[in-house]
């Protein structure tokens, strides 16, 4: 297999170090689950080609990551200390569900996904923005690009990527509640667990199932349903075929909740606080999950060197991103100039939301210009690390590419 060696600083820009391998077939990829391998153009989702980094790199990214979250722990317990929901965008009927979230313990965060500039041939690692209630790319990060591995007869343990075990892990912590999991077969009162996402999305579907997956394989009593299947009470909890389920995941984004479905967001605040059911990811991750954070971020650790500039105003005299605080996909983001006038743009479905401007900061390069970008997901550690190749904004089509560990 050719190794194409382009670890150069080329006008500024690091190119990447890339090593093509055969593409997964399409027909194994179906095998494992994983079908929306395809884009609407008909050209392939998964890359062909694994991103080459040294040990030191990945470890990079693994302390960065760790620090991170830590960062975000004392920014949210900030937030929630100096009332400022309103500040970074959180729909007022969630801030009593975040708050009794933020204050019980058995609200674990199960899992999230740093998004990250930088890490490669020395360039500074920078965060971007961190998923830390509903992020996708944990099919393609866990499962698809330790296939890539194997299919090609490449050492499978040469990835920093344990996010499957990882999450088997994290949810036996969701019983024993600290870092040494042993005690959960003890401690584990055979409750039930229901994992949900909506109907006609592939993607979401088996990447919930998934998870049911490996929370089973941790040793839950595990069950599917679609949203508009479930029951939900204030007093009684959730239900779905009569059975009641202490423990509910869902794949679906607490602001959407909060926006569209109001009374359901009412609903799941009482079954909190009647204590009902525990929810995964909890409330609070939407403070995590707001972009308005950032800009929280820089305020309690200015100039911090894994941090970009950050402000609910345009900021004066230099490059910038604008982004809304909630939004997906690359939507309603655009690259600004100096002085604030707009280079580059995608149009989406997030625009009325409050945005935050944070200093701009280049992507590392292959040799025909598509831009890298790192994801680290993030269960009680750093665990697994994959990237997205795409334009200067990473859209909906954008691809997926693995990595190799040299």
């Amino acid at each position: 297999m050719e190794i194409i060696n382009l670890a150069q600083k080329v006008v500024g820009l690091t190119v990447v170090n890339l090593k093509t391998i055969a593409p997964l077939d399409t027909k194994y990829l179906e095998s494992l689950g994983f079908v929306w391998h395809t884009d609407s153009d008909a050209s392939s989702y998964i890359s062909d080609s694994l991103l080459v980094l040294s040990s030191d790199e990945a470890n990079a990214y693994y302390e960065a990551t760790n620090t991170l979250y830590d960062m975000y722990v004392e920014a949210g317990e900030y937030v929630v200390e100096n009332n400022l929901f309103h500040e970074i965008g959180i729909p007022f009927n969630l801030i009593e569900a975040i708050n009794e979230s933020w204050e019980s313990d058995v609200n674990w965060h199960l899992y999230g996904r740093f998004d990250i500039a930088g890490g490669i041939d020395g360039n500074p690692i920078k965060l971007l923005e961190f998923n830390a209630d509903t992020p996708t790319a944990l099919f393609e990060t866990s499962i698809v690009q330790w296939a890539m591995l194997k299919q090609n007869n490449l050492e499978e343990a040469n990835q920093f990527n344990t996010t499957y075990e990882a999450l088997v892990d994290n949810f036996k912590r969701l019983v024993t509640l600290e870092e040494d999991v042993s005690s959960f077969e003890e401690n584990y009162d055979g409750w039930n667990f229901l994992f949900t996402s909506v109907k006609g999305n592939a993607e979401e579907e088996n990447t919930v199932r998934l998870l049911q997956h490996i929370a089973t394989e941790a040793g839950f009593n595990t069950e599917f349903a679609y949203i508009d299947e479930i029951e939900f009470s204030d007093e009684e909890g959730i239900y779905y075929n009569d059975e009641n389920y202490e423990l509910w995941f869902k794949l679906i984004p607490w602001e959407d909740i909060a926006l569209e479905e109001s009374d359901l967001a009412m609903i799941l605040t009482n079954i909190i606080k009647n204590q009902k059911a525990i929810i995964f990811n909890p409330p609070y991750t939407l403070l995590f999950q707001s972009k308005g954070l950032l800009k929280i971020l820089w305020d309690l650790y200015p100039n911090h060197p894994l941090l970009l500039e950050t402000s609910f105003e345009p900021l004066e005299g230099q490059k910038q991103v604008q982004k809304p605080i909630f939004g997906r996909e690359g939507g309603n983001v655009s690259i600004l100039d100096e002085n604030a006038s707009t280079l580059e743009s995608i149009e989406g479905d997030y625009g009325n939301h409050k945005m935050v401007y944070q200093a701009y900061t280049e992507l590392a390069t292959d040799s025909k210009g598509s831009s890298y970008q790192a994801g680290v997901f993030y269960a009680y550690e750093a665990c697994g690390l994959g990237f997205r190749k795409g334009g200067k904004i990473l859209d909906n089509m954008s691809k997926f590419v693995g990595h190799i560990v040299s």
